[in-house]
């Protein structure tokens, strides 16, 4: 398909509603922690564990998703997976023991690990470089909604039906999107061509291919340190408004999906953000806000100010995110399925650190210091990324003159 056409809104909404339920079961477990503790009769830290092989499942996967979609279409790729998620979704769903839960959520984490990149990918490469980060904001909605919808689904049906009815609505949400998507692919092939001239699938090689790339490495380091701090600390969000503020748990992912709330302020504001304050612009606001946000979850005393923290922090990384996205998707323009695997598959290997990390942090100290810091790491993290890209395109512009 050529870049300069306009790409079919139906293939958008199908991936943002793959994406939707990608996200929706990553975050689903946030607001049941508490739940889980108790119906397996073990601590919260043992049962955030699911949290964490959701994402190191998720990130390994990326060596293998990168390259099948770039030798077999990403449309297909991202369609079968889709399916195969609601076999880990119904494992989820019909647990009976915390390492039957844990197994069925790391194929889960497995099986979804194609979707989001695959799909930025797509769009990498049908949507020209100046329309694609308004593009990409629209598609990645649906992910953004899939993440309240996962928090504020897993802490109310937790409270109400029990946490096994989340894992069956994601498994139906699964199914209609993996088929529907294999269907107008079915009836639209050219949508998704196979590259059957690339030959053989290196793995390896193909990775290293972008690794060698200087920028590259800086922006995959920066997505790893994100996902560290940002999505390492939200998995613990719900828990510590649940204890700090005494809240249900459904109140408790209300809260905490305002998150995804800032999220899509973002995407429908997109166009103007982007052209007032540029990439350095949104970086550096965007780690600022997350700062903030997330050490507001930190001291909030009342829901009122977690709310305002919540929406701040979503607001803040959907800005800096973004950012990262849209310079990632020109990594390796010629391998741009690995590359963007690769990017994501970082950005979820950085949570599986968090999570572990955060988890280390809760046996030693109280969840205040856990948010609390992730903020101050977040906020220099967007100042040290803005830096980087007037760098960049003072470099750029040095060159187009030269030129």
């Amino acid at each position: 398909m050529n870049a300069t056409a306009a790409p079919p809104r139906l293939v958008i909404l199908l991936l943002a509603l793959a994406g939707f339920a990608s996200m929706a079961s990553m975050r689903v477990t946030d607001a049941m922690l508490p739940a889980l503790s108790q119906a397996f009769a073990r601590p919260v830290a043992d049962v955030a564990q699911n949290i964490t092989l959701f994402a190191i499942a998720y990130g390994v996967m990326q060596l293998a998703y990168g390259p099948l979609g770039d030798r077999h279409g990403t449309l297909r790729v991202i369609g079968l997976a889709t399916l195969a998620c609601a076999v880990g979704a119904l494992g989820s769903a019909l647990a009976e023991s915390l390492p039957m839960l844990l197994l069925f959520r790391t194929l889960n984490g497995a099986t979804a690990a194609a979707i989001i990149p695959l799909s930025m990918a797509w769009v990498g490469d049908n949507v020209p470089y100046e329309q694609r980060q308004v593009t990409l904001a629209h598609m990645l909605s649906g992910a953004v909604l899939g993440l309240i919808s996962g928090q504020v689904a897993g802490g109310f049906l937790a409270d109400t039906l029990g946490w096994q009815a989340a894992f069956m609505l994601l498994t139906l949400l699964f199914l209609g999107a993996g088929g529907l998507l294999l269907t107008t692919l079915h009836r639209q092939p050219q949508l998704s061509p196979p590259k059957a001239d690339q030959g053989r699938i290196a793995f390896f090689s193909r990775i290293r291919e972008v690794l060698l790339i200087s920028r590259a490495r800086r922006i995959l380091a920066l997505v790893f340190l994100e996902g560290i701090a940002a999505f390492g600390a939200l998995a613990f969000v719900a828990s510590h408004l649940y204890t700090r503020l005494d809240v249900s748990l459904t109140q408790a992912g209300l809260m905490v999906a305002l998150f995804g709330v800032g999220g899509l302020i973002f995407a429908a504001l997109a166009r103007p953000l982007v052209a007032r304050l540029g990439e350095p612009g949104l970086a550096a606001g965007g780690g600022v806000l997350m700062g903030l946000g997330f050490i507001g979850l930190a001291l909030a005393s009342l829901p009122t100010l977690a709310t305002a923290s919540a929406f701040a922090a979503g607001l803040g990384f959907y800005m800096m995110h973004s950012t990262l996205q849209i310079n990632a998707t020109q990594m390796a323009p010629a391998m741009r399925g690995t590359a963007m695997a690769v990017f994501a598959g970082c950005l979820f290997l950085g949570q599986s650190v968090g999570v572990s990390l955060g988890g280390l942090v809760l046996r030693l100290a109280d969840s205040l210091w856990l948010l609390a810091g992730a903020g101050l790491w977040l906020l220099a993290l967007g100042l040290a990324f803005a830096w980087l890209l007037r760098q960049w395109h003072g470099e750029r512009a040095t060159a187009a003159i030269a030129s």
